[in-house]
């Protein structure tokens, strides 16, 4: 039979205690890596769509300048990404 004597498992329990206390500090740097890496992530693939999605706009609408010119229309050539008015070759006339 296994028997623990009293300074055994006081010893013991310490060790442990201590252990734990080491495991949850790993674990809270590498949960707060981990979550740091999501966060930036997900930033990340915000901004891409937010660009993709101006980018999808600023062509839509110089499409739609293209459009206007040829129909013989000069008035107003202007398209803006993120808020700036940007020149689009071909229809900055």
């Amino acid at each position: 039979m296994f028997g623990l004597s009293l300074e055994t498992a006081k010893t013991a329990a310490i060790a442990i205690a201590g252990g734990f206390v080491l495991i949850s500090i790993l674990s809270a740097w590498l949960i707060k890596t981990v979550v740091t890496k999501v966060i930036v992530i997900v930033l990340m693939l915000g901004l891409a769509a937010a660009v993709y999605s101006q980018r999808a706009s600023l062509q839509d609408c110089a499409d739609r300048e293209k459009a206007k010119i040829e129909a013989g229309d000069k008035s107003g050539v202007s398209c803006t990404f993120f808020g700036k008015t940007v020149k689009v070759p071909g229809l900055d006339g």
